[in-house]
């Protein structure tokens, strides 16, 4: 776990959360790391924006809330569309700086930074990429926001629209599971899971 201070998100009223991750971007479809930086939805992100958007149709969504990159925003708005509510841009759910590993292929840092590399599968929430910030650190600023919103969506369905890694380090402290490996998660899916949330003390 990053911070056993999450736990108190578990409890007794229950909120539940529709993790989405936006469709991809043009350095999604070629395996490099796009961490923080802000690019569009290429052309088969927009389709997967599209396909989220048809495939949640039948969920009431009460709010919906996404990162400030762009592709997030466009996935949001495919999701809002039709539906009476508008998507909230949350500054604090900006993705994971990767730092000097900005668009480099996952390929290249393994075979220049050996070492590193290993260690990010070993112990992800420990490793902080060159000029870049932590696991441990994205989610330490996400916290705040997250509590607010899983307040405010007490038995209510609440959309959230994060790019990967950081999406699936907020997944694994909701669920109680153990953080994914980066290299796994370091690129857009375009893909949702629904994550029932426990609240206490919040």
């Amino acid at each position: 776990m990053i911070s056993p201070s999450i736990h108190l998100l578990r409890g007794a009223t229950q909120a539940r959360l529709v993790l989405v991750r936006p469709g991809a971007t043009s350095f999604d479809e070629q395996g490099r790391l796009k961490g923080s930086l802000d690019m569009p939805l290429c052309e088969s992100g927009i389709e997967q924006a599209k396909n989220l958007a048809s495939e949640l149709s039948s969920l009431r969504l009460d709010a919906i809330y996404t990162a400030p990159c762009r592709s997030a925003i466009q996935t949001a708005d495919h999701l809002a569309n039709g539906r009476d509510v508008r998507p909230k841009v949350i500054e604090a759910f900006r993705n994971l700086d990767y730092g000097l590993w900005h668009g480099k292929l996952i390929d290249e840092i393994r075979r220049t930074q050996p070492r590193l590399f290993r260690s990010m599968c070993d112990r992800p929430e420990s490793v902080c990429p060159p000029g870049g910030e932590s696991m441990q650190a994205a989610f330490t600023r996400t916290q705040k926001a997250l509590r607010k919103i899983l307040k405010r969506g007490r038995d209510r369905m609440v959309g959230l629209v994060v790019p990967d890694p950081l999406a699936s380090v907020i997944a694994a402290e909701l669920s109680g599971e153990a953080l994914p490996q980066l290299w796994s998660v370091a690129t857009d899916e375009g893909s949702w899971q629904l994550i029932d949330a426990k609240l206490t003390n919040v």
